[in-house]
């Protein structure tokens, strides 16, 4: 991935749940320092190129709504933007409080962007150890929205600058305090679909090499339907082109046949796969506004033989 790139994504995943914390309720995943490594300045502008490209986005929409901007904001980010991001973070770090009373250690996250987990759990300063690993560039402007922010890197968490999708290495954990004989968790979202299915098959196997048995991933995956699904008011198709017009097309997609062979291959068994229709049920029911799993979009939890 491009390291400019990905300040803006990380950026634009951060709006995303910077808004959904302080106007949707009930909440899917409260990420309540979001709004705080966003400058209101940012907001805004990220706001208005939304709002300005609701045409692309639905038609019907800006038509029906060509005064209230607040409505068309709400659309998209509901419809387009946040589902995937909070129901994959909401699972992920259910995973990761559970993991903790089953001896986990640390906590690896791939493309950490603007996550925010460490400062919203200080009381496990003493019993997780946290290393966020992303482009250099990411990493320098989080530390710089931190310090502008006035909020302190835990004693636990761990920046590591690395391109990880080019080439990971271990060695950048290890200069930080990684322990390889420590129970560990994998995050790996948002992640898989840039990759080719070559390269997400040798970076889950480089990641699980050298943690011990019962060490875990979590990702999702695209599956096999990406590019035939249209998705509530074509939202699939409006994905896609997105990443392809940003310069990061979508290379994979899986049938789950083969991202539990892939998996296999790494040494791992799946634990657990949720399913589009499983996201929504756990996540979205009972929900009156726009909020739905996406389509053709699935998580995984797996974890070392």
């Amino acid at each position: 991935m491009k390291q400019n790139k990905s300040s803006m994504t990380a950026l634009v995943a951060a709006f995303g749940r910077a808004y959904h914390s302080q106007y949707d309720n009930p909440k899917i995943f409260n990420d309540d320092v979001a709004p705080k490594l966003i400058s209101p300045q940012e907001f805004a502008d990220i706001r208005r190129n939304m709002v300005q490209g609701i045409a692309f986005f639905n038609p019907e929409i800006a038509e029906r709504y060509p005064d209230d901007p607040e409505a068309i904001l709400r659309w998209i980010v509901q419809v387009q933007l946040s589902p995937t991001p909070l129901a994959r973070a909401a699972y992920c770090e259910a995973i990761v409080l559970h993991e903790l009373s089953l001896g986990l250690k640390q906590y690896v996250i791939l493309g950490a962007g603007l996550d925010s987990f460490a400062y919203r759990y200080p009381t496990l300063m003493e019993r997780l150890t946290i290393f966020e690993v992303d482009a250099p560039a990411t990493q320098a402007s989080k530390q710089q929205r931190l310090k502008d922010a006035q909020l302190e890197v835990p004693g636990n968490l761990h920046l590591v600058p690395m391109d990880f999708t080019g080439e990971f290495t271990y060695s950048s954990l290890l200069n930080r305090g990684f322990d390889p004989e420590a129970k560990t968790l994998f995050s790996l979202l948002g992640v898989s679909y840039y990759l080719t299915k070559e390269e997400n098959a040798r970076l889950i196997k480089e990641l699980l090499a050298k943690v011990p048995s019962g060490s875990s991933i979590v990702l999702d995956y695209a599956d096999e339907y990406l590019m035939e699904e249209q998705g509530v008011s074509g939202r699939v198709a409006k994905m896609v082109q997105m990443a392809a017009a940003s310069g990061e097309p979508m290379q994979s997609w899986f049938s789950y046949s083969e991202i539990e062979e892939l998996l296999a291959e790494a040494g791992l068994l799946v634990y657990e796969h949720l399913s589009p229709v499983e996201i929504n049920e756990r996540f979205f029911s009972g929900r009156s506004d726009a909020l739905s799993a996406f389509e053709t979009i699935h998580y995984v939890h797996a974890v070392k033989r």
